[in-house]
């Protein structure tokens, strides 16, 4: 006898094991993220906030993305759109919802997006990987018939009552695929040089396990002739690592400027002190030119009258003016030099 997909009653109201499932990696990916929100010096507390809108938007944009594609289910009946309980859940629906919601908040509480998306995503993932348990008890989710009886063996095959067939696990491939991307991710969580990069990766690794389990599976949604989570699957991969590739490339062109600017500053701030040396020992060449006054020499020389006397005193003194408005720039260069070094 296959499992009981209701767990108990409360009530008369039966309550199953995929809503229990679920609601436990729920509970434990607040935990996790919790834990790695305090890691990053942000309020754990946040994370509460965040999960009350989060967990909305992910249920709607699931269910949503599920009735887009099977609008011929619900245009006559689309009171049925609002019976979640029935089934009809996309987890890239759930994605695109709560990426909405970070989105949202990250804008709301003055935060990084790209923190909030990396502490959120091996939590994302875990719940996946407990979730896709849900569809053994619903018998839902599995992939092509197995008429071989050497492989109608669990886990590699399931066997349906309704059909009365075994066919293949790949709700069990798809949770074995996301425990392990969860285990990388809080191995890499460690490990992380940029913001944004556990949850790229996440897309990346997650979307690869999909668009080849996705191909064995016998109620995938379609758009055309194309397998919907197949096609989002591959558009992701591309994406993710894109972005990946030129975010680093990014911050190697960055560290490379800085390097180059330091070394730049340097020979700037090398000459400017030449440059500064130079004015004064001009400076004080006029100086003690000023000490030692007129040459006498020339004993038959007349001296000078008063009229010379005065316009020499003032060209000495333009002079002295002069030298040193030129040694205050100086000096004023070298302090904003040494304010750019000390920044750099």
């Amino acid at each position: 006898m296959w499992p009981n997909p209701v767990a108990f009653e409360i009530f008369g109201r039966p309550i199953y094991w995929y809503g229990i499932l679920i609601a436990t990696g729920v509970f434990l990916g607040i935990y996790l993220a919790m834990g790695y929100a305090r890691r990053l010096n942000y309020d754990p507390e946040m994370i509460l906030d965040f999960a009350l809108l989060a967990i909305p938007f992910g249920i709607i944009g699931a269910r949503l993305y599920y009735v887009v594609f099977q609008w011929e289910i619900y245009k006559n009946n689309p009171v049925d759109i609002f019976k979640i309980w029935q089934g009809g859940l996309a987890i890239y629906g759930a994605v695109i919802g709560g990426v909405i919601a970070a989105g949202i908040f990250s804008r709301w509480r003055k935060i990084k997006f790209w923190d909030l998306a990396d502490i959120v995503a091996p939590s994302l993932i875990l719940g996946q990987a407990i979730g896709r348990w849900g569809n053994f008890f619903n018998q839902e989710a599995y992939g092509n018939l197995v008429t071989d009886p050497a492989w109608q063996w669990f886990p590699f095959a399931v066997y349906i009552e309704a059909r009365e067939e075994w066919h293949l696990a790949t709700f069990f491939y798809e949770s074995m695929w996301n425990f392990l991307v969860f285990i990388f991710l809080m191995w890499y969580r460690k490990r992380r040089k940029r913001s944004g990069d556990i949850f790229l990766l996440y897309l990346l690794l997650y979307s690869c396990g999909r668009v080849v389990i996705e191909g064995f599976r016998t109620d995938s949604l379609y758009l055309g002739p194309f397998r919907v989570s197949q096609l989002l699957a591959g558009l992701l991969i591309v994406f993710s690592t894109v972005m990946l590739v030129v975010r680093r490339r990014k911050v190697e062109l960055t560290s490379e400027n800085v390097l180059l600017d330091g070394e730049a500053s340097g020979s700037v701030y090398d000459g400017e002190r030449a440059v500064s040396a130079n004015e004064d020992e001009a400076l004080e060449s006029t100086d003690d030119a000023e000490k030692v006054g007129p040459s006498n020499d020339d004993e038959g020389s007349m001296p000078m009258d008063e009229t010379e006397k005065r316009g020499t005193d003032d060209q000495e003194a333009q002079a002295r003016e002069d030298a040193l408005k030129d040694k205050e720039h100086a000096l004023q260069e070298k302090q904003v030099l040494q304010d750019e070094d000390q920044k750099d």
